[in-house]
């Protein structure tokens, strides 16, 4: 089987594509176009690979790992996580990102440690990295899921939440937004974010795949991708 039909089997390269992270792709709200960094690695395995790209985008994590998970995508862009993992194969991370927590700012919680104690609620993006990853961690702290990443700020105004979680950059432009707000130092976790491909795609694809991504991290494609979409707060992948 060739490399193009490992990766491309119907003659283009589907990928599934996440706007619920914006360090990753984003919506021009004038044209609809989609762009990100996610959107380059794709194009340029396309361009690898001498296929036509087909992007297929999702408002939600969630949604983009069930289209990979269920073969509606040849390729998507997540967090690794041993949840997604039942279904994706996972390459080596290209970039991390670190996730933080956000709360009022006459809050008494100074500390990511005291944020999982009885009676705080912590607003996440039901489905995103965070949202698995506190789900297994926090013991005392109550989750409270808002539908999508972009929207955990104004649910947590909304609701009177003591905490909400994200990525750094998207909660700082949040805070920059809203005010009232402020960040606790440090981070919770580092997500990393990889490629993934179906598992049910012959082991030829995920080598192809992995050998990909670290090809983009060693020739400086992805840092020249994370400096053309001005992103901050996310560092190329060791």
């Amino acid at each position: 089987m060739s490399l193009s039909a490992a990766l491309a089997p119907t003659g283009a390269l589907r990928a599934s594509i996440n706007l619920g992270n914006p360090l990753l792709a984003r919506r021009d709200a004038g044209t609809g176009e989609v762009s990100g960094v996610s959107v380059d690695l794709a194009g340029e395995l396309a361009r690898e690979l001498g296929v036509p790209l087909e992007l297929a985008v999702f408002d939600k994590a969630a949604q983009s790992v069930e289209a990979v998970a269920g073969q509606a995508a040849d390729i998507g862009f997540f967090a690794i996580d041993p949840k997604r993992g039942e279904g994706i194969a996972f390459t080596a991370p290209y970039v991390l990102i670190e996730g933080a927590y956000l709360v009022h700012q006459d809050s008494p919680l100074r500390d990511n440690a005291e944020v999982d104690r009885p009676g705080h609620r912590v607003v996440v993006g039901q489905g995103s990295a965070y949202d698995l990853y506190l789900s297994r961690h926090l013991q005392q702290a109550e989750i409270v899921r808002a539908e999508n990443s972009q929207r955990v700020v104004d649910v947590f105004l909304a609701g009177g939440q003591e905490v909400a979680a994200g990525v750094r950059q998207q909660l700082q432009a949040d805070a920059d937004r809203v005010g009232g707000v402020r960040l606790l130092p440090g981070r919770f976790m580092v997500i990393e974010q990889a490629m993934g491909l179906p598992k049910s795609r012959p082991a030829q694809a995920a080598a192809a795949l992995a050998d990909f991504v670290e090809r983009c991290k060693a020739s400086g494609f992805v840092a020249r991708a994370l400096a053309r979409h001005g992103i901050r707060g996310a560092s190329v992948a060791p």
